[in-house]
């Protein structure tokens, strides 16, 4: 949506882009398909109030995603003021796994939904929206050691060996020097 993004209507801009901002969306949620729309609703009616400045930018679906990125973190500092509380053991949805490839997609999202939110963030801008690291720090309103920083912290949970494994609920131990 570059190429003639001053033209570009915000209703045609929604057609076009909503299905993978929903996506950037469910990956900055933690997979959660209710706060993911909610998110994305959120972003949309922010991105529409000053449309014109959106526009104004040259590139309205980064624009948009850096909406995105900002309320997800306005939503976890939220989740932080206020306890929640966790569900009951009998209501866990698991389903038995039937291919490896589902498998291995299940554990990188669960491992995903893991991490903390800034790590989240900066590995779904990073390596699923594809940009630089000087684009997501510059996304984030961070420097780019912490964009760095938060990219090796995060790998280790999400690329353990399916041996390695931890169960969901729990986050995979740090590496021994991670943190040097």
């Amino acid at each position: 949506m570059r190429a003639g993004a001053a033209e570009v209507s915000f209703e045609e801009f929604v057609y076009a882009r909503s299905g993978s901002l929903l996506r950037t969306a469910l990956l900055l949620t933690g997979q959660n398909q209710a706060e993911a729309e909610d998110l994305l609703q959120l972003a949309l009616e922010r991105a529409y109030r000053h449309w014109a400045r959106v526009c104004r930018s040259g590139e309205p679906e980064r624009y948009v995603r850096g909406i995105l990125a900002h309320a997800s973190a306005d939503r976890w500092r939220r989740l932080a003021r206020r306890a929640e509380r966790p569900l009951p053991a009998a209501a866990d949805p698991a389903l038995p796994d039937h291919s490896a490839a589902v498998a291995d997609r299940d554990y990188l999202l669960r491992a995903l939904a893991a991490l903390p939110p800034r790590q989240r963030a900066v590995l779904v801008l990073r390596y699923f929206d594809d940009l630089s690291e000087a684009e997501t720090a510059q996304m984030l309103g961070c420097s780019l050691g912490t964009v760095k920083s938060q990219a090796a912290r995060a790998w280790p949970g999400c690329a353990a060996p399916p041996d390695r494994r931890q169960p969901a609920d729990r986050r995979p131990p740090r590496e021994v020097g991670a943190d040097d």
